[in-house]
């Protein structure tokens, strides 16, 4: 008995023994791998509510055109399937991979990009020839172009640096072969990702270094040519005309936006509750695609939008943190890469969330991460694997570790 009552007595917490067994235990205890738990936090919950507002946004529709309220439901849930599973596959993916098939990529994305405006190839959806049918799943070429264009000028910035930064064909080559790309991008049309994909190029070419007067240029080009655009597109001109002042016609040209600005309204602070919303029933088109930020706002009032907004403006200071790491190592592609995807991400939301609420006008755009479409939300997710990806390699990098000692901040590789 006084041998148990010692073994109790030395393994009993308040002995030394039975101190360092517990201390011992405790540093046993498994931690948190070092990653960038903000970035995959923000993204998770964008995509879990993205999911629970798309079955509210959507039930009424499916109900009405497909009998089945869940249609667009089970769609996004596979798409979401899918997603995960693509971004599992890109997170094994070693960035020398991507950067050695950058041009390679690129000029896949071209293919399908003229691929889809093959008559009788490409499918036509309200006025638009944006997808290549592939039995159940649509592939959307320009998706896959703007994830694609990144990781080539993130190519061509290191592979070109000098040329770059002091030459007018440095910075000439690659906006040539860009504008072939919105050129096709045009065609379907398709303005709005037309829009993205050359301001965020422009995004990374001006952290690329290029001369001011260079992509001032560029820019005043850009302008005068958005402008022709619209002006030789009646479809086009009424769209800007119609966002100035949706109230002047809110039956006809400016029915989407003041149906969008109405929902808002109702929202006020807090929504009129989860399910609960109007507008997404009889009223708003498109409501789980392009507008589901109005129907956030419905139903979760301007507290949800905000919430919506600080995440999304997380992941793209998440995405330029990373790159700011990773150029501190020496990795300038991975810096450019997630910097890039960074921009493109923010910039697809900014004008998304700019048109809901009137500040830029009506165009065919998804909100990241939230939006009904499958490409759209593999993409997305494709990037924020890319993202953990330069994160990772960049806390490992044995030149990270030792600008962290050098610099007396050894934590440095697990902020």
């Amino acid at each position: 008995m006084s041998t148990l009552i010692n073994q109790h007595m030395s393994s009993s917490p308040g002995s030394p023994e039975g101190s360092v067994r517990t201390l011992s235990h405790r540093q046993r205890a498994p931690r948190l791998p070092d990653m960038d738990w903000a970035l995959l936090v923000c993204a998770a919950a964008l995509v879990s509510l993205g999911f629970i507002m798309v079955a509210s946004a959507s039930m009424p529709i499916a109900d009405r055109t497909f009998g089945n309220p869940f249609h667009f439901v089970l769609r996004h849930g596979a798409a979401l399937v899918l997603a995960l599973s693509a971004a599992l596959s890109v997170l094994l993916v070693p960035i020398r991979v991507w950067e050695r098939q950058g041009t390679l990529l690129f000029f896949v994305g071209l293919l399908l990009l003229v691929l889809v405006l093959i008559p009788g190839l490409g499918r036509n959806v309200n006025g638009a020839t944006r997808w290549i049918p592939l039995g159940p799943l649509n592939l959307q070429s320009s998706e896959l172009m703007k994830f694609f264009a990144v990781i080539f000028i993130a190519g061509y910035l290191v592979r070109r640096r000098e040329e770059v930064e002091t030459s007018l064909l440095g910075f000439f080559k690659p906006m040539a072969l860009i504008v072939i790309a919105a050129t096709l991008i045009m065609a379907e049309p398709d303005f709005g990702t037309t829009v993205v994909l050359m301001a965020t190029v422009m995004g990374m070419l001006f952290l690329g270094g290029v001369r001011l007067l260079y992509f001032g240029g560029l820019g005043l080009a850009v302008v005068l040519s958005g402008i022709g655009l619209v002006l030789s597109s009646p479809y086009r001109l009424q769209r800007v005309t119609s966002y100035l002042d949706p109230w002047a016609d809110p039956y006809n040209t400016g029915f989407q936006l003041s149906q969008a600005l109405i929902a808002f309204g109702r929202g006020e602070w807090a929504g009129v509750g989860l399910g609960n919303g109007i507008q997404k029933q009889f009223y708003l088109p498109e409501a789980h695609t392009d507008f589901i930020i109005a129907v956030i706002g419905e139903e979760l009032g301007l507290a949800g939008v905000l919430l919506v907004t600080a995440a999304l403006g997380v992941i793209v200071w998440r995405a330029f943190q990373i790159g700011f790491r990773a150029r501190q190592v020496g990795r300038h592609f991975d810096a450019y890469l997630a910097q890039g995807f960074g921009l493109g991400l923010g910039l697809q939301g900014l004008i998304n969330i700019g048109v809901n609420v009137g500040l830029l006008p009506t165009k065919g755009l998804t909100l990241p991460f939230l939006s009904y479409g499958s490409n759209s939300l593999i993409v997305a997710c494709m990037i924020i694997a890319v993202l953990l990806r330069i994160d990772l390699e960049t806390r490992h990098d044995p030149q990270a570790a030792a600008t962290a000692a050098g610099s007396g901040r050894v934590k440095w590789a697990r902020a």
